[in-house]
């Protein structure tokens, strides 16, 4: 077996070198799949990425766990550690956990998984290598309920790859399904299969994957719960990579964020040195679209960005609005060079909203903006410094960003991946392309080396904090939402009808 798989190991790598490396999409076409092959295979972040991995599988029968690594020769790993989680049922299939450690650093993997006698397709991941020069690309709210709409989101994917061949893992912002449920966990696995068994991924807990759907986001990844404040619709994780540290925040917890969580994060922020503090989340403090005007994610402008402030992130990074904006730095909700920049990442999906022009100047001031890309009802708009009604049809597509930081400077560069060109009947014009343009940029330098470690204490939250935490954060959101947030939107509404009737948006 172990002969067989050497040689398997060794004819994908000469095709993945053939291929340049590169990642393509699943085909259209399904196969069977029978009781005990693995499906919904991802390789997420899990502790120290130089040395470790956390692999989930389901499969439609219970059978035994078996994961193998090798080399890029083919050869099997026989330094590392596999340790496996009990098998359990959710939702009709089983659920499969494996954590790899004492993986070597900056090192490319294969790996495969099954029971023994039936395996997966060949996978491949990198470990860090520990230095201060990678990159990564994000996507967001695919939250499609069809395939069709799955395998648009998964060309935007495999275009972010096909753009950044060296990124070194994906961010996903969440909202992977529509409604979390098993036949939408399926497509999304049909059409995202051969991009997830090459890349390592950071999964963000979406409310379509946290709220109402209690435990599919945790039974979908294999994280590191250890300090997560609780996990039944989301989970809160961080990581360090490179000479950055990366929190990722579950904006499901008492709806919007918890008391609990912001201790979490604030404690994690000050326990790194490291030089770049960047935040992933779900939804976004700072939006002009559809989901803005709620207390919720606005929520987040107060009781957040008051933790970020503190703790001189750099950048924070979310989805949940379906279009791409970027701020100035901000500090207090005010424009500040050294301030933190928020990026709402753009859609993959097929979903996008266009801007809702009531909300400026009441929840989003104008003078926040610093780059904003619309897609939406066959234009693509964006923000020139006064308004949003500029058009450039090239901006009309699913969106995905690029990270890179090489020591000191960090740069972020936002491509949109065109909708395929159609005919008057809406049909594909043959031999039409779509193509990928940068639509937006931007870059911050720093002077390394001048974070410092003030937190060295135990963050874990126990079970009793949490829930004694859980009321007053309750009330926290509701005492925003009644002297903040309401005033603010009745003095809207007269906007807000002219939208409805007129503009017939909500």
């Amino acid at each position: 077996m172990k002969k067989n798989f050497s040689r398997a190991l060794s004819i994908v790598l000469c095709v993945a070198m053939l291929a340049t490396c590169l990642i393509f999409p699943a085909s259209a076409e399904e196969t069977a799949v029978s009781g005990t092959t693995p499906t919904r295979i991802s390789v997420a972040v899990n502790g120290d990425p130089s040395t470790q991995k956390g692999i989930t599988w389901y499969t439609n029968e219970n059978t035994t766990s078996v994961v193998e690594i090798a080399g890029i020769d083919g050869t099997l790993a026989t330094n590392c550690t596999i340790t496996y989680e009990e098998v359990f049922e959710w939702e009709g299939k089983f659920v499969h956990k494996a954590l790899v450690s004492d993986l070597t650093p900056g090192t490319l993997y294969l790996y495969r998984v099954g029971n023994g006698t039936d395996f997966s397709e060949v996978g491949k991941f990198t470990t860090d290598n520990d230095d201060d020069k990678f990159s990564f690309v994000t996507i967001a709210d695919i939250q499609s309920g069809n395939q069709e709409n799955f395998f648009k989101g998964a060309k935007v994917a495999q275009a972010a790859f096909d753009t950044v061949p060296t990124a070194e893992f994906m961010v996903n912002m969440g909202d992977f399904t529509d409604d979390s449920t098993n036949e939408e966990w399926d497509y999304y696995d049909t059409a995202m299969k051969d991009i997830n068994l090459g890349t390592t991924i950071v999964p963000v807990a979406g409310n379509h994957d946290g709220l109402g759907v209690e435990h599919w986001f945790n039974n979908m990844f294999n994280l590191d719960t250890s300090e997560s404040v609780q996990v039944k619709d989301g989970v809160n994780y961080s990581f360090d990579y490179g000479n950055a540290h990366f929190a990722v925040l579950n904006t499901n917890d008492v709806l919007s964020i918890s008391i609990a969580q912001l201790n979490w994060l604030e404690n994690d922020l000050n326990s790194t040195d490291k030089d770049w503090k960047i935040v992933f989340l779900h939804k976004s403090p700072y939006s002009l679209g559809k989901d803005a005007k709620w207390p919720d994610a606005l929520y987040l402008q107060e009781s957040l960005t008051n933790v970020l402030d503190k703790c001189n992130v750099d950048l924070v990074m979310g989805g949940h609005d379906h279009q791409y904006l970027r701020t100035k730095p901000l500090k207090n909700n005010k424009v500040n060079e050294d301030g933190t920049v928020y990026v709402l990442s753009g859609t993959a999906g097929a979903k996008r909203y266009e801007v809702r022009e009531f909300l400026a100047n009441h929840f989003m001031k104008t003078e926040w903006i610093d780059a904003l890309t619309i897609q939406k009802g066959g234009y693509g708009n964006y923000w020139d410094g006064q308004d949003w009604d500029q058009t450039n049809q090239a901006y009309i597509g699913g969106i995905f960003n690029e990270i890179s930081i090489d020591g000191g400077k960090l740069t972020l560069n936002s491509y949109v991946l065109s909708d395929l060109p159609t005919d008057e009947n809406g049909e594909p014009i043959e031999g039409a392309e779509q193509i990928v343009t940068k639509h937006d940029s931007f870059t911050i330098e720093k002077k390394t080396g001048e974070n410092k470690i003030t937190f060295t204490g135990d963050n874990i939250t126990s079970e009793a904090e949490y829930n004694a935490l859980v009321v007053p954060s309750f009330l926290g959101l509701a005492a925003y939402t009644f002297t903040m947030w309401l005033p603010k939107f009745l003095i809207m509404v007269p906007a807000l009808l002219k939208s409805v009737i007129v503009d017939d948006v909500f």
